[in-house]
């Protein structure tokens, strides 16, 4: 089988995007567009990956990290100039080498595929990929022979009126004759406005040497979008949300208004859950199966059981269990791992701690730096209070415990099992296990005090 290697192209600083983000790291569905392009080449069986890098070359290093390669274009003298980088890596290679950029986002590897495929059955030196445009104004024309080979790629405003009608267009996603390639890209020179060195510029090349040059048209315009500018940024955030929505759905999940619901790219969900609208999953997410999410919840980074419900709220960064009842109007900040069958109602804040099966914090509380055992029960109002203005102390709760409403836990402090803590109380003792603690003042009645108080008003006006 004949090797296969990829260049990503990712110099440019896309001076159109306005932005001190570099435009290949704009995120589209939670993800930046090179990543979603190196992801999916990954999927097509390469040897080898090269990104070509400029402008905030160390942060896409970061983002892409060491498991490719990278080449250097210093200065950014176009795509023919870009490939050429590459040299040191792949120029004494035998193989294909798929060339795509990194700002088109919605590439699929299917499409990758079947684009590389294409090449190497009609055995081609290259091959683009190209597509139907319904509007081709601005792209440049594929023109081909009657045996449908590539004739030439004329660009829109170098096109007779006959060629303006074609509605083939290049998308810049091309294959090589890895030799070819690089013999080509040493004869291409910058006799041009711009003064630089065009990737198309090896086609005619290839053309005059009389080697075949192919084209696949892939049946998905959409998947060829370049972004340049916020509008194709927030078009390509619109296209990838319909597939991955589609993609849900078709596997079992039920998505109410898939208009009103947004699932970053590496999000994945069990069958027969329910996303209901204004819904956002992002990051590394994972939802179980049977579960029901939304309206208006934020989960990010997290883990969710099966059986699962939650409503109106807000998970980051940690772990839910099976069968777990959150919100309304809950807030689970990271690092928090709650266990099976539990609930966290109305208003209630936990902050990296830890519930055990069967615990309930029904509305009001929060609980920071803890460590809550099995069906313990928090009442309304309950509080670790973890913080003494220097550092954060921790408040155990052991199996079974009950915590009476409005009660402040001063950590660091243990409350025993099968414990009981009276209502109002402020604990600032380990309570032993099986023991009640009442921590608060003794109430005191005074009698006809109001009615005194009024004399004394009444005497003060007079």
């Amino acid at each position: 089988m004949t090797k296969r290697y990829a260049v990503v192209l990712a110099a440019g600083q896309g001076t159109r995007m306005k932005s001190r983000l570099y435009k290949v790291l704009h995120p589209v569905a939670g993800k930046p567009m090179v990543q979603h392009v190196v992801d999916q080449i990954k999927n097509v069986n390469v040897e080898k990956i090269v990104t070509v890098i400029g402008h905030g070359a160390e942060k896409v290093k970061s983002q892409l990290g060491t498991d490719i390669e990278y080449a250097l274009q210093e200065e950014q003298l176009g795509t023919g100039h870009a490939v050429m980088q590459t040299e040191g890596q792949l120029g004494e290679l035998n193989g294909t080498t798929l060339v795509v950029c990194g700002d088109t986002p919605l590439i699929s590897s299917e499409t990758m595929e079947a684009l590389l495929t294409h090449h190497e059955k009609e055995n081609a030196k290259v091959t683009l990929l190209t597509a139907h445009a319904e509007d081709p104004a601005g792209y440049g024309r594929v023109i081909r022979n009657e045996d449908g080979t590539v004739a030439k790629v004329v660009e829109h405003k170098d096109a007779s009126m006959e060629e303006l009608a074609v509605q083939e267009i290049n998308t810049g996603t091309y294959c090589f004759d890895n030799q070819t390639l690089f013999e080509a890209l040493k004869q291409v020179n910058n006799d041009n406005v711009q003064g630089e060195y065009y990737l198309p510029d090896v086609i005619e090349i290839v053309k005059n040497q009389s080697k075949t040059v192919a084209a696949y048209q892939t049946p998905s315009f959409e998947e060829t979008i370049g972004v340049n500018d916020r509008v194709a940024l927030s078009e390509a955030e619109r296209l990838m949300k319909v597939r991955i929505n589609t993609r849900h759905m078709r596997n079992g999940v039920t998505i109410i208004d898939p208009q009103q619901t947004y699932i970053s790219a590496d999000v994945t969900i069990g069958k027969d859950s329910v996303i209901l609208p204004g819904t956002v999953l992002s990051g590394e997410t994972s939802i179980g199966e049977d579960c029901e999410i939304g309206p208006n919840s934020e989960i990010k980074d997290s883990q969710i059981g099966n059986a699962t419900v939650i409503r109106q709220s807000v998970v980051h960064d940690s772990d839910v269990g099976d069968n777990v009842a959150i919100g309304p109007f809950a807030h689970i900040r990271p690092q928090s791992k709650l266990g099976n069958d539990i609930k966290v109602g109305n208003f209630v804040e936990i902050k990296k701690s830890k519930m055990d099966n069967g615990s309930k914090a029904s509305h009001l509380s929060y609980i920071g730096d803890a460590e809550i055992g099995k069906d313990v029960n928090l009442g309304c109002g309950s509080i670790t209070v973890n913080y003494d203005g220097k550092n954060k102390h921790l408040t155990k709760v052991e199996d079974g415990a009950f915590i009476g409403c409005n009660s402040n836990l001063i950590a660091p402090v243990t409350v025993g099992e099968n414990a009981y803590v009276a209502a109002g109380s402020t604990i600032t003792d380990n309570v032993p296990g099986e023991a009640l603690s009442i921590a608060r003042a003794r109430q005191t009645n005074k009698e006809g005090y109001v009615s005194k108080i009024q004399d004394k008003q009444n005497n003060h006006r007079g």
